[in-house]
């Protein structure tokens, strides 16, 4: 009789604001949001198929950033439709079931290429500083099982958080001032304790992407280490353009996803604008510029993508 109870206290929908406070902006912001998905989208896919189906590009580094693009597209394609529904006000209303579906993806993705980076730092690092191993290290077999590790690793993390709140009575709250649906986002409109919540999901950023930002960090200090004992002044200065660009994205990534989380657990004086503003940037410019780095820093990407779209225009 208790599960009947809580059950109905579960709102059947959520309607959520977008970015309240900014509401006049909100066609601004959709031309911005849609531009910048559109931009993702095509330079992912774009991406993903050249690796794919370019047999030179099958190589460990080249894998890795197939993995990141596909990442990226459920990334942001797990959040801006709806924030883009939420400004043009199509609809703003989001079942209970899809808001835990929603947050479920998002929160899996970014886990996913959080650990996709990890890979790709260490790729780097045994490149650089090992390279005699590299070949032995970094097997099909192996990038296959990294791959599988990172689904497996984003699921056991995020599957538990749809029973934890599942499990609490929302009394009737259903107004979420936000563009997506997030595990704390949810759990604060809760009636009920969400102790368990806020220290699951506290422990689960401290050990899944906060610490892959520390291996991250580790890992290109001692590239730049290695790096810095090379001879060539112009190899050193290529190898430190190569990783500051990384680093930036890497910023880009982790920086508005740990504000956003330790926001809902400390920051209750910043605006809600801001927090909004900012949660909603690791969904966005990450998901576009990855392809745009990543390929500009390597010339083989380079002109495989040039080929690419120089024989769709032929087609064309």
């Amino acid at each position: 009789m208790v599960a009947i109870n809580q059950t109905s206290l579960q709102p059947a929908s959520f309607l959520l604001l977008g970015m309240a406070g900014l509401e006049d902006l909100h066609t601004w912001l959709s031309i911005a949001f849609f531009l910048v998905y559109i931009a993702a989208l095509l330079e992912n896919f774009i991406l993903f198929f050249v690796i794919v189906t370019e047999r030179s590009l099958h190589e460990p580094m080249y894998l890795f950033l197939a993995m990141l693009a596909v990442a990226d597209l459920v990334l942001s394609s797990s959040t801006v439709p709806k924030a883009l529904t939420i400004f043009w006000s199509l609809s703003k209303e989001m079942s209970f079931h899809a808001c835990l579906t929603q947050m479920f993806f998002t929160h899996l993705s970014f886990t996913a290429e959080s650990t996709i980076l990890l890979a790709m730092a260490f790729d780097r690092y045994v490149a650089i500083c090992n390279p005699l191993r590299y070949a032995t290290v970094f097997t099909h077999s192996v990038i296959a099982k990294i791959g599988l590790a990172a689904i497996a690793r984003s699921f056991c993390v995020m599957f538990p958080t749809i029973f934890l709140l599942q499990r609490l009575p929302y009394c009737g709250h259903s107004i979420m001032p936000h563009t997506y649906c997030e595990h704390m986002g949810i759990a604060q409109l809760a009636c009920a304790d969400i102790s368990v919540n806020i220290w699951y999901g506290f422990a689960t950023t401290l050990l899944s992407p906060g610490l892959d930002i520390v291996l991250i960090g580790v890992s290109y200090v001692l590239i730049l280490r290695a790096v810095f004992r090379l001879s060539s002044k112009d190899a050193r200065l290529k190898a430190v353009g190569t990783c500051g660009s990384h680093a930036c994205i890497i910023l880009m990534f982790y920086t508005p996803a740990f504000f956003s989380f330790f926001t809902h657990r400390f920051g209750h004086n910043i605006p809600h604008r801001v927090h909004i503003l900012l949660a909603n940037l690791y969904m966005l410019l990450p998901p576009m510029l990855n392809p745009i780095i990543y390929t500009m820093k390597n010339k083989l990407i380079r002109e495989k993508v040039s080929q690419a779209l120089f024989r769709t225009g032929q087609v064309r």
